[in-house]
């Protein structure tokens, strides 16, 4: 009997996807916010089809922002320039309905209100963060490939290297994996690209394997490689005419691609007290930096907090056998190096900046950037001389 591979696959979108422009519009709703009133509390969602555009949920701010200004400011930065792509940044409708935020949520989350003095979280829920040492990024290989091949694809029709390319585009890497866990090739990649009519398929075929998948995969491409390039044989109608947007619906796009589990909560178009997002960075933070001092080889983090509550009202960590230490000395030490605290983590990170619309495609992990503060590995010498390893 054959031995059965182990294939993990992940998927990206780019900027151009119906869902990712929702994302990005969010969060640069947010940035204008934050960048006016740090204090910004910010809830918002974002849909799109055809050439409109709907922005609706909760802001209380004293920032003027101008969200019909920021929409078409995103779209025109996509690349939908023209028309004839369905929408176009000049002429889209924009609808906006938004409120202010609930006072019975907004007095969880500040200071000396609500029944505890401190900075509570802004909602329940459950929060995971992941990292482990099968990339130099300390992410899964898969989705480290899918967004690296996300945004080439976007810099090449950008930068006109492939002048045929339109905004909407999807990546997919599957790797197979030795008994131990250790990636040892690429079995199959999909790159879906949406392109001008009339143009060959045979010839997007052969440009995007040669100027787009082969550099990026380059070294895990090998003779029984699958290249799957739009495997439906033309993708010409794309981006919300062809298929409706919205907020936070690539959640595994944003975080580990599949690999690790997920809170459920998406992180686009909420501002920091939404631990949603915050406690998602900062275990990601510390998951990340237990994996570099070299306590174990993958590493899973997750908080959960109650609404309005600032201690998380559990941590649990999971190195899947991995580990050189115990649980328990890890979580001591979770608990006495890191944030956990909303207020904390907010301060430890500081995330009340205007940082995020840059976070909300190709991912929110792995990415080598200075106002990414979660991907820093700051701790990792002091876990290890802590830990005695």
């Amino acid at each position: 009997m054959p031995k059965r591979k182990i294939i993990l696959s992940s998927e990206s979108v780019t900027e151009g996807h119906p869902d990712k422009m929702c994302d990005l519009i969010s969060d640069a709703i947010v940035d204008e916010a934050l960048k006016q009133d740090k204090y910004s509390r910010v809830a918002i969602e974002t849909g799109t089809k055809s050439g409109g555009v709907m922005v609706f949920g909760e802001m209380t701010t004293e920032a003027y922002v101008d969200i019909p200004r920021v929409v078409r400011e995103v779209i025109k930065g996509i690349g939908y320039t023209k028309s004839e792509y369905g929408i176009e940044w000049e002429t889209c409708s924009v609808w906006v309905q938004i409120t202010e935020q609930s006072p019975d949520i907004s007095q969880g989350v500040s200071e000396g209100k609500g029944l505890h003095r401190e900075q509570g979280a802004g909602d329940q829920g459950m929060m995971y963060g992941y990292a482990c040492n099968e990339t130099k990024e300390l992410m899964p290989l898969p989705i480290t490939l899918a967004h690296k091949l996300a945004k080439k694809l976007s810099d090449v029709r950008k930068n006109g290297v492939i002048s045929y390319l339109r905004p909407d585009g999807k990546s997919q890497v599957s790797v197979e994996y030795d008994k131990n866990g250790k990636p040892l090739r690429a079995d199959t990649i999909v790159v879906s690209t949406q392109h001008e009519s009339g143009v060959a398929h045979e010839r997007i075929k052969k440009d995007v394997i040669e100027i787009v998948i082969k550099p990026v995969c380059k070294n895990w491409v090998d003779k029984d490689t699958t290249f799957l390039v739009n495997p439906t044989g033309a993708f010409v109608r794309g981006g919300p005419y062809a298929d409706a947007g919205l907020t936070g619906r690539k959640i595994m796009v944003d975080t580990y691609g599949g690999v690790g589990r997920h809170g459920g909560g998406s992180f686009s178009g909420k501002d920091p007290t939404k631990v949603d997002r915050s406690a998602a960075y900062a275990t990601r933070y510390i998951a990340k930096n237990i994996v570099a001092s070299g306590i174990a080889d993958k590493c899973e983090i997750q908080f959960a907090y109650a609404i309005g509550v600032a201690e998380p009202v559990s941590i649990n960590i999971d190195c899947f056998g991995t580990n050189k230490i115990s649980r328990d000395k890890i979580e001591t030490l979770v608990r006495e190096f890191f944030p956990i605290k909303p207020s904390d983590i907010i301060q430890v990170l500081d995330l009340r900046r205007p940082i995020f619309k840059k976070t909300a495609a190709y991912g929110h992990f792995g990415r080598d950037d200075p106002d990414f503060t979660w991907e820093k590995t700051d701790k990792a010498k002091l876990l290890k001389k802590e830990s005695r390893i």
